[in-house]
């Protein structure tokens, strides 16, 4: 097992310490690391890791999420690993990237995961995602800028995202964590 694989080993089990009702989830995440050398990479047909980021406010009030342009669903920022295993720095990377907020500061540990099918476009299969997700906060300013990859981008309040119904269910659980955490 190569280091970044190895770091994110612990990772996954310090996140089964925290929710350990998602054992079987867990599970099929490190059976996946060790799975292939190039689960990192979005050229590993089968599936790839992703990383994420739970974008919230510095009061901790309100999410960002961006209506994903290929998707057309309304999701957390984030995106392909391309290669880092590293997925804090993906996912901050991403949140970044895809929000245009300065001075995004990333938590180290695990919030979240979700394995999710990808359908197929163009040139692409359908293939997993194993997405790897973590708290990233405002620090300086929550002024935002679209990119590219999304429609439109809105700062919503948790506990509304954590009650709609017609919101994706991975996002209504990192919701339900967030007001849930101690």
């Amino acid at each position: 097992m190569t280091m970044p694989s190895q770091s994110l080993d612990a990772a996954l089990r310090h996140y089964h310490d925290q929710w350990q009702g998602e054992g079987e989830p867990i599970a099929q995440f490190v059976e996946f690391l060790h799975s292939h050398a190039d689960v990192f990479r979005r050229s590993h047909g089968e599936g790839h890791f992703t990383g994420s980021a739970w974008l919230v406010s510095a009061d901790g009030q309100r999410a960002m999420l961006m209506h994903h342009r290929k998707l057309d669903r309304w999701l957390q920022p984030g995106g392909h690993a391309d290669g880092d295993a590293d997925l804090a720095r993906v996912a901050l990377r991403e949140a970044q990237e895809e929000t245009g907020i300065a001075g995004l500061r990333v938590k180290d540990n695990i919030f979240d995961i979700d394995r999710h099918r990808i359908p197929a476009r163009a040139h692409e299969p359908e293939h997993w995602h194993y997405d790897v997700r973590y708290v990233v906060t405002t620090t300086v300013t929550e002024a935002f800028a679209a990119n590219e990859e999304s429609l439109e981008l809105a700062w919503r309040p948790i506990d509304e995202i954590a009650q709609d119904e017609q919101a994706d269910e991975s996002l209504r659980r990192m919701a339900r964590k967030w007001l849930a955490r101690a």
